[in-house]
This record gives C-alpha cells, structure tokens and sequence, in this order.
C-alpha cells in the first residue's frame, strides 16, 4: 500500500467529479459474514490486541466511529456493551448502504450517518464523549482539518482513541512530518486510481493533536501478527479533550 501508484493511474483530483472509492471495500466480507462481531479489535489484522475496555467507561455515553465502513465495530458496541447511542459516520455511500443493510435493525442505539468525519463533526459541538477510528477516517483525512474538528466535537473531558498503521505496509516507515502518502484505490466500475492515507510517526500524530488541542496524549504500538506480506503493525493512540 506503500507504493507510489503506475503512471497510467488517474488521482481523484484529475477527474471532474470523485467517485466512490471505497465501493469495493468488505463486500465479500459482508456476504460471508453479516453477523456483529463477538470481539472489538484495534490491530490490523483483527487479530488480537486489546479491546472495547480502551474507549474507557462508555455506558449510557455518546460515541461516535469516524469512517465505520459497514459499521462491524459500532455494531460491536452496541450489541455488547451500553453506550446510549453510537454514531458510525461514513462518507463512502456504498459502504454507508453496507452498514444499514447489516445492522439497520440495532437502531435507534446505533445511527448509521452518511457523512464526511470533518462534515460531521463541525456541526456538533460538544456532542460525544467518546470518538474513535479503527484504520478509518483519522488514516484518510487531512489531520490538520479532523483533528480540531474531533476536539471539538467531545466534550471536555471526553477521548478520542485511533487505531493507524505504525509504518507502511510493506515494511517501509511511517512519515516524519505531516504528508500523505498516495496508495492504490478503484473506482467502482474497477478504473485504478490513487487516494492519500497519513501514515505517521507516533511522535507526528502527538504533536498533531496537541496543537488541536488534545492533551494526555498516549501512544503503544501493537505488533504485526504473524508473517505474511501484507502483515503490519499497529499504532494505537489516545487523546482526550481537557477538562476544564
């Protein structure tokens, strides 16, 4: 994922109107296996790690997922825990329709928002105690746009907690300074295109949210689980909005 795209691949800016990018994106997954995960996890390859307990004591509390994709995760909570609602905001319409068509029926505890992360969470102010992202929007989105947006979004006290890749897949490191990184993507009708990931150091990302305005910043790196070419590891990091 780490390599730069063929000449021949078009970016999105390069076309007139951007298309759905993420329309291919657990499709498989979703026929084979609509069922809501028993397990929450935060490394990449679902395999282990640690679970829901590090979105600290959400119960009765308003969570929201920034990229939840076909929602396995915020379906996770909901069924297994007890926040009072979990938002799961997707800008993807293919991968918002997904998360409906799998967990529709968990309504009104779970909300299946068709929405960009940053679109979202500059209309509420103060509105969830806890926000999270499993390789999600926080890997996609410009930090320097989300992240305030997060801090603002939670209120004081509240935590945002974000699973990324520790370096690229691949073996190649993370970056040292806020860029992106451009990696393959398709179009639905299967045209090969290119879309940015951040992928940075732990040291990159703390700094990022603490000129957001976190605070508390904590940062562990979770290991790449067995030895396959596309393996990687984990970082997970955790912020939260000061409280007072």
């Amino acid at each position: 994922m780490n390599r730069r795209p063929e000449p021949a691949t078009r970016r999105s800016s390069d076309v007139p109107t951007t298309p759905d990018l993420w329309h291919h994106y657990g499709r498989a997954r979703a026929g084979r296996d609509p069922a809501v995960p028993r397990a929450f996890r935060w490394d990449w390859a679902q395999a282990g790690g640690p679970g829901a307990e590090v979105l600290g004591d959400f119960g009765g509390r308003v969570v929201g997922e920034l990229g939840a994709g076909a929602g396995r995760h915020a379906a996770h909570l909901v069924a297994y825990h007890a926040p009072a609602e979990v938002a799961a905001v997707d800008a993807s319409p293919a991968q918002h329709a997904l998360a409906l068509g799998l967990y529709g029926h968990l309504a009104p505890r779970l909300r299946c928002v068709h929405a960009g992360a940053v679109e979202h969470l500059r209309v509420r102010a103060g509105a969830y105690d806890v926000l999270y992202s499993v390789f999600g929007a926080v890997d996609f989105t410009e930090p320097r746009t989300l992240l305030p947006a997060a801090c603002a979004a939670l209120r004081p006290g509240g935590r945002l907690v974000f699973s990324t890749l520790a370096h690229h897949v691949g073996g190649a490191r993370a970056r040292p300074e806020v860029t992106a990184t451009e990696i393959p993507a398709r179009t639905p009708d299967g045209a090969a295109m290119s879309m940015p990931r951040w992928v940075l150091t732990a040291s990159v990302w703390a700094n990022a949210l603490e000129r957001a305005g976190f605070a508390d910043v904590r940062t562990d790196v979770l290991p790449a689980a067995g030895d396959r070419e596309h393996a990687a590891g984990t970082l997970l990091v955790t912020a939260f909005r000061p409280a007072a």
